[in-house]
C-alpha cells in the first residue's frame, strides 16, 4: 500500500488541480483523461447524477440551467453581492433566500449551496489522487485568494470537509506561487506576486530569506478576473446580436453560453495573435460572426485591468517599498498570459527599466497548486528540498470590535503574520450593567456599520458595577488558515465568554453535517451508477469484437450451434446494456465471453501457425516477442 499523502490543491474559479511532491519537486497529478487542469465546472444532469470537470462542459450548451461554474466566486457571500454576477450566469438562486442567509442554487429541480458545488470538484481532485497512488487521500492544504474574508474561508473548509477531506491549512494563492518559485529558484529579495485568476484578484508583496517566506503586505479584489474579462466580450456580441439581428438573447441561457465558449477562445487566441474570430450558431440556425483586434480587445478590457493598478500601488505602500526595491515579479493565473497584463505589472513594478521581466516560468495554471504541495510536504515534515522552509502569512484585512458609538475598536491590523493574537481592554459605559454585547467586525472602515458583521455573543454576568470600573478583556487569535477564535473575560469577576467566528454566509455545523450525512447516503447509488457504467463499457467492448468475427477464416471452423448461440447471446447482451441490471448484464457479458473462448483459442492458434510456417522455433519466438504485446479482445474479461 502507498504511503497516504498530504496533497496540495488549488481550488479554482476556471479550474482546479491536486498537486504532490514527489522527491524534492512538486508536480500535478493529471486527471482520468490525462490533463492537469480540472475545470471548476459542475453538472447536473439527474437528481442521481453529477458530472465534474471536462465532460462537465458539454452540458454548458445544451443544458445550461443544469450547470455550476466559477461558483468560488459565491463562497461566503450574501445575496446582495452578487446580483450583477447572476445576470450572466445560467443558474439561479432558490426563490426563497432572506438576507444573511448561505446562498442555494436552484440548478434544475434541486438547490445547492456554492460550498457543496467546491465539494463536488473536491471530491473529482480526491478521485484522481487516490487513483494515482492507489492508496485514500484524506488530508489537504488548500489555497485561497489572500483577500478572501473569514466567511469565504470557512465555506472553502466546509467545501473540504464535505468532499472528505482534512483541510490542514487554507494557504493564500500568492504565497504558494512563492513557495513553488522560491523552492525551484532558492532566489533571496523581494518578491510581488500579481495573482490575476478568473474570479479574484491579488497582490502580495513577500520578502524571501534564507528559507523564509514571509508576507509582508497583501491586497486585492474578491470580485475581479477573468469572468468579467469575459462578461465584457459577451456583452458586446449580445448588444451586436441585437443591433444587428433584431435578436434579444440576454434571457436565452443556451445562446449565452455558445457566446460565453467563443469568446473565451478568441480571448485565449488573442494571447498570441493579432486577431481573432468570434463565430456562433445562433438560435435558429443564424449565424454570427466578428473579427476583432488585438488593439480592440485591450482596449475593451483596459477598465479591468486598471483595477488591479490601486491595490498593487496601495500593497507597496503597506510593505513600505517602491517599485525599484521590488526583486521579483511572479506572474499567476490564466489571465496573466494576455500580454497587455504583462505590459502592465512591467510599468507599475518599473521592470524593464531595470532590465528584468515578469516570472512565468511555471505554468500560471500550475504555480498555485505546486506551492500547495510544497506547503503539503512541509507539514508532513519536510523533504530534503523543504525542511527548512517557513511560511509566514498574513491576514489581509483587520479585525477588531464595535465599541461605544458604533465606531471600530481595532484589535488585530491588516497585514499582521499569522497565526496572530492580540488583547484589547474594554470597560462598560453603563451604570450597573450586568451584560456587554460584543460584535466582532472586519475591515478596513471607521464605522461597525460599514465593515463585515462576522459575528455576536454576550458576556453575561458581571457583578453590577460603576460604569468605567469593569476591566473587560478581548481576545482575538487568528489560527493557520486566517481563521478567527474570539473571548471575552471580566478580570475582577472572572467571569468569561468565547466564540469560534462562524461569520455570515457560513454554513451552521448541522447544515455542513447533513451535507455530508447526504453524501454518505448517495455514495451507495453513485457507485451503484459507476459499475453499471464500466459494465457497459465492457458489454460494448465483447459485442464490437463479436460483430468483426464473421470476417476472421477461423469463425468457418465453429459449429453452427455454436456460432447460433454466440448470435442469440449477443442479440441478448444488446438488451440487457440498455437496462439498469448490474447483476444480468454481468451476468450476459460472462455468458457471451464463455461462448466465444474457442473461436479466441482457434484464432491464436492460427495466428501461431502462420507465425511458425518455415521458421525454426527460435526465430518465430524471436518475432511472436517483437513490440508491446496486449489482451485479444476474446479473452476473459474481468468482472468487477
Amino acid at each position: 500500500m502507498t504511503e497516504v499523502r498530504i496533497v496540495g490543491i488549488d481550488l479554482g474559479t476556471t479550474n482546479s488541480l491536486v498537486a504532490f511532491m514527489q522527491s524534492d519537486k512538486p508536480v500535478v497529478i493529471p486527471g482520468e483523461d490525462g490533463l492537469n487542469l480540472v475545470p471548476s465546472v459542475v453538472a447536473i444532469p439527474s437528481s442521481k447524477q453529477v458530472v465534474v470537470g471536462n465532460p462537465a462542459g458539454k452540458y454548458l450548451v445544451t443544458s445550461p440551467e443544469r450547470v455550476v461554474y466559477s461558483a468560488k466566486r459565491l463562497m461566503g457571500r450574501g445575496i446582495d453581492d452578487i446580483q450583477e454576477e447572476l445576470k450572466l450566469f445560467p443558474f439561479h438562486l432558490a426563490e426563497d433566500i432572506q438576507s444573511g442567509e448561505v446562498l442555494r442554487l436552484q440548478v434544475a429541480e434541486q438547490q445547492y449551496t456554492p460550498p457543496e458545488i467546491g465539494a463536488y470538484v473536491l471530491r473529482q481532485l480526491k478521485k484522481n489522487a487516490e487513483r494515482y497512488f492507489g492508496a485514500p487521500v484524506t488530508r489537504a492544504v488548500i489555497t485561497v485568494p489572500a483577500y478572501f474574508n473569514d466567511a469565504q474561508r470557512q465555506a472553502t473548509k466546509d467545501a473540504g470537509r464535505m468532499a472528505g477531506l482534512e483541510v490542514l491549512r487554507l494557504v493564500n494563492e500568492p504565497t504558494a506561487a512563492a513557495l513553488a518559485y522560491g523552492l525551484d529558484r532558492q532566489k533571496e529579495g523581494i518578491v510581488a506576486v500579481y495573482d490575476l485568476g478568473g474570479g479574484t484578484f491579488d497582490i502580495s508583496i513577500l520578502k524571501l530569506h534564507e528559507g523564509i517566506f514571509e508576507v509582508i503586505a497583501t491586497n486585492g479584489d474578491t470580485h475581479l478576473g477573468g469572468d468579467d474579462i469575459d462578461n465584457l466580450l459577451i456583452a458586446i456580441a449580445l448588444d451586436d446580436i441585437h443591433g444587428e439581428l433584431g435578436l434579444d438573447l440576454r434571457d436565452k441561457a443556451e445562446a449565452v453560453q455558445a457566446i460565453r465558449k467563443a469568446v473565451i477562445e478568441a480571448k485565449i487566441a488573442l494571447s498570441g495573435a493579432d486577431t481573432a474570430r468570434i463565430s456562433v450558431q445562433l438560435p435558429g440556425g443564424q449565424p454570427y460572426n466578428r473579427e476583432i483586434t488585438r488593439e480592440q480587445f485591450e482596449q475593451i478590457i483596459q477598465p479591468v485591468l486598471e483595477r488591479t493598478i490601486g491595490p498593487c500601488k496601495q500593497a507597496l505602500k503597506d510593505a513600505g517599498v517602491t517599485p525599484e526595491q521590488i526583486d521579483e515579479v511572479v506572474l499567476v493565473g490564466g489571465s496573466t498570459r494576455i500580454p497587455t497584463v504583462r505590459m502592465l505589472t512591467d510599468e507599475v513594478f518599473h521592470l524593464s527599466q531595470r532590465g528584468k521581466k515578469p516570472h512565468t516560468e511555471l505554468n500560471p495554471d500550475e504555480v498555485v497548486a505546486l506551492g500547495a504541495a510544497v506547503q503539503a510536504n512541509i507539514l508532513e515534515g519536510g523533504s530534503k528540498a523543504t525542511q527548512d522552509m517557513l511560511l509566514l502569512d498574513v491576514t489581509p484585512l483587520s479585525l477588531g470590535i464595535e465599541a461605544l458609538g458604533g465606531v471600530v475598536a481595532k484589535i488585530i491590523n491588516r497585514n499582521s503574520t499569522i497565526p496572530a493574537s492580540a488583547t484589547e481592554h474594554f470597560t462598560t459605559g453603563v451604570e450597573g450593567q450586568a451584560n456587554v454585547a460584543i460584535h466582532v467586525v472586519q475591515g478596513e472602515r471607521e464605522l461597525a456599520k460599514d465593515c463585515r458583521s462576522l459575528a455576536r455573543f454576550d458576556l453575561k454576568g458581571i457583578p453590577p458595577m460603576s460604569a468605567g470600573l469593569p476591566r473587560i478583556e478581548v481576545k482575538f487569535l487568528i489560527d493557520a488558515n486566517g481563521i478567527l477564535h474570539v473571548s471575552a473575560r471580566e478580570q475582577r469577576s472572572g467571569k468569561e465568554a468565547e466564540i469560534d467566528v462562524k461569520p455570515t454566509y457560513g454554513l451552521t455545523d448541522e447544515q455542513v453535517e447533513s451535507m455530508i450525512l447526504d453524501s454518505f447516503d448517495n455514495a451507495e447509488e453513485d457507485f451503484r451508477l459507476r459499475q453499471l457504467i464500466e459494465a457497459r463499457n465492457e458489454a460494448n467492448t465483447i459485442l464490437a469484437a463479436v460483430e468483426k468475427a464473421p470476417a476472421n477464416p477461423a469463425w468457418l471452423q465453429l459449429t453452427e450451434e455454436e456460432r447460433q448461440q454466440i448470435a442469440v447471446l449477443s442479440e441478448e447482451l444488446r438488451i440487457l446494456k440498455e437496462g439498469d441490471d448490474l447483476s444480468s448484464l454481468r451476468a450476459g457479458t460472462e455468458a457471451l465471453d464463455k461462448a466465444t473462448r474457442r473461436f479466441a483459442e482457434l484464432m491464436m492458434d492460427a495466428a501461431v501457425s502462420t507465425a511458425l510456417g518455415g521458421q525454426t522455433m527460435e526465430s518465430a519466438s524471436e518475432k511472436l516477442g517483437e513490440g508491446p504485446t496486449a489482451p485479444h479482445p476474446f479473452a476473459p474479461a474481468e468482472i468487477k
